[in-house]
Formats: C-alpha cells, sequence, structure tokens
C-alpha cells in the first residue's frame, strides 16, 4: 500500500515536471508517467530477494516490452514547424534512452541472480 502511494506522488511530480517541457505531446508525457512507474518497479526488484524478486523482474520486463513497442510505433504528428519536429525527436531521444538505462539495470540484476 504504502508503495503504491509512492509510485502515485512520484508519477503526479512527473507529470507536473515534464508538462512544462516543450516538445511533448501527450504520448510522450504518458510514456514518460509509465517509465516513472516502470522505473519504481525496478528499484522494487533491487530491494526484495528470491522469488519476490523474480516477480518483479518478471513484471517489469513485460512493462518494458509493451513500453518498447509503443515507442517503436509513435511518430510525430503532421504539420509540426522544423523546430518543433526537432523538439519532439529531442523528447522520443530522451525516452528511449531512459528506456535504455532501465534495460541494462534490468540486465545487472539479472546477471547478479545467476
Amino acid at each position: 500500500m504504502k508503495s503504491n502511494m509512492l509510485i502515485a506522488a512520484m508519477i503526479a511530480m512527473a507529470s507536473a515536471t515534464f508538462s512544462a517541457t516543450a516538445g511533448q505531446d501527450e504520448a510522450q508525457r504518458q510514456m514518460i508517467q509509465r517509465a516513472m512507474a516502470a522505473k519504481l518497479k525496478l528499484q522494487q526488484a533491487e530491494a526484495a530477494r528470491g522469488e519476490k524478486r523474480k516477480a518483479l523482474m518478471t513484471e517489469h520486463m513485460k512493462m518494458m516490452q509493451e513500453m518498447m513497442a509503443q515507442m517503436a510505433t509513435m511518430k510525430p504528428k503532421p504539420g509540426l514547424s522544423p523546430q518543433e519536429h526537432e523538439a519532439w525527436m529531442a523528447e522520443h531521444q530522451k525516452l528511449m534512452q531512459q528506456m535504455l538505462d532501465q534495460m541494462q539495470g534490468q540486465h545487472q540484476l539479472i546477471m547478479q541472480m545467476k
């Protein structure tokens, strides 16, 4: 229960912080929230041991697969100015880097479990 409240609070803070950033569209804002939730799941897995860790890792992997599938289909909306398009692409790159960082952290946890 406590971790759910923590997740909700972090997502709310992230939305407030990221909503002021230029270049993002609604899909990117939603993806940022999902990425933060996945990061919290990974942190919970790092703190857990045994079967609990495996279950959390499985949940994180599923979240990452879903997000990567969505990220692959995201495109900037038509009619953006060159500056808006560039800003959108920069935000997309940031999201992809966050995803990569999480996958690397996940890989390290998997290697520790062996």
